[in-house]
């Protein structure tokens, strides 16, 4: 009975790690780029909301300039500070639809259009 009792405690335990909520993989590095390149004070209040869905909240609704930024990057959570200023700069030169490059909407202080 003892032996039974300990199993089931010690299955109850591994069930409520294996629920537990998984953490965000946040990547900071992207934004404190983000705002030395552009200094723009509502990319300040989104943060991840520049490139996710739902002001950011959304992570795997990503905008047409976070896909740009993530192919300009080539693999997933790159911290090398010059490969992500790099990254940015091509990012920058992909085409905003029928209002040129992103490049062109950042240097005015706008933000790219929001992940949908």
């Amino acid at each position: 009975m003892k032996k039974a009792l300990t199993f089931v405690a010690l299955f109850g335990v591994i069930g409520l790690f294996a629920a537990a909520p998984k953490q965000a993989e946040a990547r900071p590095q992207y934004l404190k780029a983000f705002l030395v390149k552009y200094d723009i004070a509502e990319a300040k209040e989104l943060k991840c909301g520049v490139c996710h869905g739902e002001g950011g909240k959304n992570k795997k609704v990503v905008s047409d300039y976070g896909k740009a930024l993530g192919k300009a990057l080539g693999e997933k959570n790159v911290k090398d500070a010059d490969k992500i200023a790099e990254a940015l700069g091509e990012a920058a030169k992909a085409k905003n639809g029928d209002d040129g490059s992103y490049g062109d909407l950042l240097d005015k202080g706008k933000l790219p259009p929001a992940a949908e």
